[in-house]
């Protein structure tokens, strides 16, 4: 089990609102707050996968954060803003339940990307 503690940065989820124009293209990003959340950020080390993005200053890493009815409406088109640094970093895959915690989410997220 996770203790609050571990889960000590605070991370705002954003969403792109932005309307498609008269053409159906979309428009410029014009990324909205969400919520906040608590979180721990894991930044993956080692693997070729890992390596080679590290190579383009892509960071990979894994965010957990608590289940809650907001958390589950997160994604993968949504982004994370690291609430204390401004640091942002892109959703790579649908959020799924930690296998050692039921009560958390895990996602795959990755700085360094626009």
């Amino acid at each position: 089990m996770t203790g609050a503690g571990v889960l000590n940065n605070r991370f705002t989820v954003q969403r792109d609102v932005a309307e498609p124009d008269w053409t159906g293209h979309p428009g410029d990003p014009d990324w909205q707050d969400q919520f906040t959340v608590w979180g721990k950020i894991t930044f993956m080390r080692g693997g070729e996968t890992v390596i080679a993005a590290r190579l383009t200053a892509k960071q990979p890493a894994i965010l957990t954060i608590r289940i809650s009815a907001q958390a589950l409406t997160i994604l993968p088109s949504d982004r994370i803003v690291d609430a204390r640094t401004g640091e942002m970093f892109n959703i790579r895959e649908q959020p799924r339940r930690s296998r050692d915690d039921s009560g958390l989410l895990e996602m795959l997220i990755e700085a360094g990307v626009t």
